[in-house]
C-alpha cells in the first residue's frame, strides 16, 4: 500500500477528525504513524499493554479470544474506516488487551501514540466526541455478540454467520475450520450442521466453499428439524 499523504487519507476515512481545532489537527498530523501489517501479522496480543489508538485505513484485522485449549471465538473484525473498541477501552481504562488481533490481509493502520491520544482527549472537545461516540457504537455491537453467544443456539449463529460472509452470489469462501473459529466452536459441529442443510437442499459445499441455495430459509431460520 502506498500513500502520497496518509494524513489526508485518514481524514477521508474518518471525516469527523477534520472538525478538530486547527492546533489540535496539526498536533494529530505530527503524532500519527502509519504501520503496515502483512497478512498474518499480529496487531496486538492478549495481555499486552496498549501503546496506540488504532484506526484502519485499508485491509482488515480479526479480533478474537483464544481459550487455553486453542479454541477461538471471533469478537469482531476491523475493516477500512473502522476503529478497534478494545484499543479504546484499554487506553481509557489503563488495562491490557483482553484479546488478540491479527491481520487477515495487508492492512494499513493509523496509529496515534497513547500519550498523544490522552492529550487530545483532555484538550480537544471534537476529538473527545469522535472517540467516545465511536466507542459507544462499537460497545453496543459487543453486547449484541454477547447476546448471540449466551442465548442463541449454534445453528442460528451459524446461519447468520453464513449470511454475513456470503457474497452477492451466495458464496461463502471459508473452510469449516475458519467458520468454527469465528463461532467459538469445533469444526465437527459446523460440519454436522452444514451436512444436514446440504441434504435438505439449503446449501452446497465444496472444498473451502459454501454456496447458499435457499437464502430465505437461512435468513428466517427455517432449518431442518427446527
Amino acid at each position: 500500500m502506498t500513500d502520497t499523504d496518509p494524513f489526508e487519507r485518514l481524514l477521508t476515512a474518518f471525516p469527523a477528525l477534520a472538525a478538530l481545532e486547527r492546533e489540535h489537527l496539526a498536533f494529530a498530523k505530527a503524532s500519527f504513524g502509519y504501520p503496515v501489517l502483512a497478512e498474518g501479522d499480529v496487531a496486538y496480543v492478549e495481555g499486552a499493554e496498549c501503546p496506540n489508538y488504532l484506526l484502519c485505513l485499508g485491509g482488515r484485522t480479526r479480533v478474537f479470544k483464544a481459550s487455553a485449549g486453542g479454541r477461538e471465538l471471533l469478537i469482531y473484525r476491523v475493516a477500512t474506516g473502522g476503529t478497534c473498541v478494545l484499543t479504546t477501552q484499554c487506553l481509557l481504562s489503563g488495562g491490557t488487551f483482553p484479546a488478540t488481533s491479527v491481520a487477515e490481509a495487508e492492512t494499513r493502520l493509523a496509529a496515534l501514540p497513547a500519550t498523544a491520544f490522552r492529550q487530545l482527549m483532555a484538550q480537544s472537545a471534537a476529538f473527545r466526541t469522535f472517540a467516545l461516540d465511536d466507542y459507544g457504537r462499537l460497545l453496543s455491537k459487543l453486547f449484541t455478540l454477547l447476546d448471540e453467544v449466551a442465548f442463541s443456539p449454534l445453528d442460528q449463529r451459524l446461519a447468520r454467520r453464513l449470511m454475513a460472509l456470503a457474497d452477492a452470489h451466495g458464496v461463502v469462501s471459508a473452510t469449516h475450520q475458519q467458520i468454527a473459529q469465528d463461532l467459538g466452536t469445533v469444526r465437527e459441529m459446523v460440519s454436522r450442521h452444514l451436512g444436514e442443510w446440504e441434504r435438505a437442499g439449503l446449501i452446497e459445499t465444496a472444498r473451502g466453499v459454501v454456496r447458499i441455495r435457499d437464502r430465505a430459509a437461512l435468513a428466517h431460520g427455517r432449518l431442518p428439524g427446527r
